[in-house]
């Protein structure tokens, strides 16, 4: 690996290097092959082969031709999920939803529970919007309790709250009633924004969908966020949408360019109803792979792993082992690029996530924690320190 690539990771903020930069900068591959990418969290099993097919064949046209409109292919979309297209906003990707949720409903402040995606902490500041921070404490596994979360937001005085709904690094889950319970106690609010990109991951509750995306149409505070690519396994078309009353999703919509959406999204859009089996396949995969890889994981010494609900897993390293060294080495001496989370709010260098996949990679991540952790190598032992210090000097970040 050239030192480019270790470059790339230590002058980033709070994500990761994008696949293309890497690629660049000579992360493709080496000795051990190409690179098993454990960072960004895609469905390997979706698209289906035969999809990309069809998608490669029809590579022209996507290209030579401008899509249609939004209103059209929200259309389409709300169709093959059963909603009502005046209750939806398609963007261009998640982020640009939560950018127009900022700029547009999102008064002087905003709580959200951290460690957490980071456009939600970053977006609101960037705008200069006072950030409260709720810290999710290791102890309990990083879940959240919605009654101190709710206790948090009544003495801050916030006028946003966000949930993410699992959570992103830890995967952790609030259950369709503790969520319901919360929101309600939280009806005073400007905006309850429920973040649910990685919910299709979730086990189901006795078979009860739970997403609060009915709930969402019916209340006058609620937006439920919802993410295409992750679930898709498709990060490069970018493409998400929201679901709300009327009236804010109409906000929102109207903000948005009228061909604020690609060709191929668009394209795979219109593929999705004749897929749905495939896509529920792939997610039922996804599951049975993340119980499978937490319990090979569990078996190496020192390394936590925390229960989620999200297609990644969150893991703590033996103590005063530094995940940066672990990052760089696992990518230098057994291509396997993993998620070093010392850039998040909340979390620190001595924590990863790592992205579920099949087993054959889940055994090529495995023998390099092994050959790197049971070294014992000086190179990655070094003390780190708690995310909680850095939480309790942001916590009240734009006061």
């Amino acid at each position: 690996m050239s030192g480019s690539v270790v470059s790339l990771f230590r002058s980033a903020t709070a994500h990761s290097p994008s696949y293309g930069q890497l690629t660049r900068a000579g992360a493709g591959g080496g000795a051990e092959g190409p690179v098993t990418d454990f960072c960004i969290p895609c469905n390997p099993y979706f698209p289906t082969p035969a999809m990309l097919d069809a998608l490669r064949g029809r590579l022209h046209e996507i290209l030579t031709y401008y899509p249609s409109d939004a209103a059209t292919i929200t259309a389409e979309l709300c169709h093959v999920l059963g909603l009502n297209p005046a209750t939806v906003a398609m963007g261009n990707g998640s982020t640009e939803l939560i950018t127009w949720i900022d700029h547009l409903l999102v008064r002087e402040s905003l709580a959200v529970p951290v460690p957490t995606f980071g456009r939600w902490t970053d977006q609101p500041m960037e705008t200069g919007k006072r950030v409260d921070m709720f810290p999710l404490p290791e102890r309990d596994g990083f879940a959240l309790d919605p009654a101190a979360y709710a206790e948090f937001i009544h003495a801050r005085g916030s006028r946003t709250a966000v949930v993410c709904n699992p959570n992103n690094p830890d995967g952790g889950l609030l259950s369709r009633r503790a969520l319901l319970t919360l929101v309600d106690e939280l009806r005073h609010l400007d905006l309850i924004v429920i973040d649910e990109s990685f919910l299709d991951f979730a086990d189901a509750e006795g078979g009860q969908d739970p997403s609060l995306v009915q709930e969402a149409v019916l209340r006058p505070n609620v937006i439920v966020l919802r993410s295409l690519g992750k679930n898709f396994g498709l990060h490069g078309i970018r493409f998400g949408y929201l679901v709300a009353n009327p009236g804010l999703a109409g906000r929102v919509r109207a903000a948005l360019p009228k061909w604020n959406l690609n060709s191929f999204a668009e394209t795979v859009v219109f593929m999705l109803r004749e897929h749905r089996q495939e896509y529920a396949d792939s997610i039922r995969q996804v599951c049975r792979d993340r119980q499978d890889m937490r319990r090979h994981l569990g078996r190496l010494p020192g390394l936590t792993v925390y229960p989620s609900q999200g297609n990644f897993l969150y893991v703590r390293l033996p103590d005063g082992v530094d995940g940066v060294e672990v990052r760089d080495q696992l990518l230098a001496r057994h291509g396997v690029l993993v998620r070093e989370c010392g850039n998040k709010i909340g979390s620190s260098s001595g924590f990863l996530r790592l992205v579920v996949r099949p087993q054959p990679d889940v055994m090529r991540l495995v023998s390099g924690l092994e050959a790197l952790l049971g070294a014992g190598s000086p190179s990655v032992t070094q003390p780190y320190s708690s995310g909680t210090a850095a939480v309790d000097r942001l916590m009240w970040a734009g006061s």
